[in-house]
């Protein structure tokens, strides 16, 4: 009797099957005899197919029958009951087998049910948990249908999640103290009439207007179910649900009831930045020069706070225009907080496992280690990023401009300042030309390629409080936007600069 252990994985486009193969106390008897007959098969991409598997048509002594897999244009595909599976990956060392349903669209990890599965349901493919349970007893075809499968893995992803609520819930009891408004899942529909206006939707969730029984109108996010939104769930509630700030969102209050969790932040009736610096934006009515300055103070302000006002610092990681929230008034608030770290404040160089942010606005020491440590100043440099597509009200990459030396912002401004140029402003005021200029060169400096040569949040206030006059232009920074490289390396279009690329630390 072979003995084998089922375990699925949830992954990212795909329900992804693993089965582990027997232990060392299960092998086959006869061994000597199939040496005879079997010698490796493969598959397109799959090599070295032994037992216990094999290949329709090898040997019969070859492999256990159940273990067959069958080579079909130039793909190997293992059948279990009714199901089709595609052979991703065979690990003998792990012993375990990765299996992909050929049948799974890009949008949902299903399988189809029969009527007695009762207790079942889809499985969307935001979820990134790994269940594993034992299986044990005659492993066979026949004993096997897909139903039966589907819903021992619902019981399996379900006990999963106990892990994820548990550690949610326990995060929220050891720091209530801390926690603004805790909310009812059904208080949450109730505010937002059952999730009827849909504002937009992020990385993590869906984005719904609603309104509390004050009659103030707040924003509600609608979290996914993944370990992925959990952990955003705990950085958000764990940064902004401690801090009050005029530049920083207001984090209302939350909901979390098992897998069920929403964020309830402050509503903002001007939506994000982005909207406004860019022409494809759908906010048509352009921003004065003053209110793009007084925004770039604002946002200053709010990271300034962030890095120096509290007990803890926070670092950001993921400054852009579209996490640039405006009230009513154009008052920009800091937002989503997803990739936010909490380090003492005497920490000058903290320690992350990889890069996080959004490709355009990343600091490079986060790609590479040998420019400088991971401090505040990472923040910095996406701010100057950020300052210089407020003044340029472009992309800072854009393969579309109508010269070639403009497709990299940053490059051909730095070029028009020195060379005393004009820097294409349009029919605009004296001090319009001077205020885009001094916040052109606090951006310069903001996006150096080394972050001891990048001043604080602090002497970016002082810069941009400052006179025009007091500033040096700085150094001709390293131009080539390695985010771009890293893009082209992951296979993404240089032009997408809205890609986070990574969430994990």
């Amino acid at each position: 009797m072979l003995r084998a252990r089922l375990v699925v994985v949830f992954g990212l486009m795909a329900l992804v099957c693993a089965l582990l193969l027997g232990t060392p106390s299960a092998k086959r008897t006869g061994n000597l005899q199939q040496d005879e007959y079997c010698s490796p098969s493969s598959c397109g991409n799959i090599g070295n197919i032994t037992s216990p598997f094999h290949l329709r048509g090898d040997h019969r002594h070859c492999g256990k029958r159940f273990w067959e897999l069958v080579c079909e244009n130039n793909r190997a595909v293992m059948y279990l009951g009714a199901g089709k599976y595609y052979v991703e990956d065979i690990s003998y060392g792990r012993k375990k087998i990765r299996l992909v349903d050929v049948g799974l669209d890009k949008d949902f990890c299903s399988i189809t049910l029969t009527a007695e599965d009762d207790d079942a349901s889809i499985i969307h493919d935001t979820c990134s948990i790994n269940v594993t349970y034992p299986y044990l007893g005659d492993v066979d075809s026949s004993h096997l249908s897909i139903s039966s499968v589907h819903r021992d893995l619902i019981r399996g992803y379900r006990r999963s999640h106990l892990s994820i609520d548990d550690y949610i819930e326990s995060f929220l009891q050891g720091h209530n103290n801390f926690m603004p408004i805790r909310y009812s899942y059904s208080e949450i529909k109730q505010m937002t009439k059952c999730f009827n206006d849909k504002l937009g939707e992020g990385g993590y969730g869906s984005v719904f207007k609603a309104k509390l029984r004050s009659g103030r109108f707040v924003a509600v996010k609608l979290l996914g179910k993944s370990k992925a939104s959990g952990q955003d769930f705990i950085s958000e509630v764990g940064t902004i649900g401690r801090i009050h700030h005029v530049n920083v969102v207001e984090l209302v209050g939350f909901c979390a009831e098992g897998s069920k969790r929403a964020l309830v932040y402050e509503f903002m009736p001007n939506a994000s930045l982005d909207k406004f610096i860019f022409s494809g934006g759908e906010k048509k009515t352009p921003l004065s020069w003053d209110t793009i300055y007084e925004i770039a103070l604002g946002v200053a302000r709010g990271i300034e706070y962030l890095h120096r006002g509290c007990d803890m610092q926070i670092l950001h990681f993921d400054i852009k225009p579209h996490n640039i929230l405006l009230d009513e008034n154009f008052v920009p608030k800091v937002s989503d907080f997803g990739l936010a770290k909490l380090y003492s404040t005497d920490d000058s160089i903290v320690s992350l496992t990889a890069a996080r942010g959004t490709l355009g606005y990343i600091a490079p020491e986060l790609f590479y280690k040998s420019i400088g440590g991971v401090s505040f100043k990472a923040d910095v440099y996406s701010f100057g990023m950020l300052l210089m597509e407020m003044v340029g009200r472009r992309k800072n990459v854009n393969a579309c401009a109508d010269h070639s030396s403009k497709i990299y912002f940053p490059s051909w401004i730095y070029d028009r300042i020195e060379q005393g140029g004009d820097m294409e402003l349009g029919n605009v005021s004296e001090d319009v030309g001077k205020l885009a200029r001094k916040m052109t060169l606090v951006a310069l400096w903001c996006i150096q390629m080394k972050p001891m040569d990048r001043p604080s949040m602090s002497k970016v206030l002082d810069m941009l409080e400052g006179e025009v006059g007091l500033l040096q232009i700085p150094p001709k920074p390293t131009f080539y936007p390695q985010e771009v490289s890293v893009a082209e390396d992951l296979g993404i279009s240089s032009s997408s600069s809205d890609i986070d690329i990574s969430i994990t630390n």
